[in-house]
């Protein structure tokens, strides 16, 4: 089960175009993107350890973002 509130992945969902979605498309959803997010976070954390930081920045984020993680 993903940690990700299913309310907002809906709203997420129907701002994108969806007219109704069912549960089961939104907790895939979900899941899905806490996998991006970790992979994302992972390599967001790398990158700050790597500069000799402890302290995640933004930068890291972009950066790690557009190395494409």
């Amino acid at each position: 089960m993903s940690e990700l509130p299913l309310a907002p992945i809906e709203r997420i969902l129907k701002k994108a175009g969806a007219s109704r979605v069912s549960k089961e498309a939104c907790e895939e959803f979900s899941t899905v993107v806490e996998e991006v997010a970790f992979e994302l976070a992972a390599e967001t954390a790398a990158l700050a350890k790597h500069a000799g930081r402890k302290t995640v920045l933004a930068k890291d984020v972009k950066l790690a973002k557009r190395k494409g993680f």
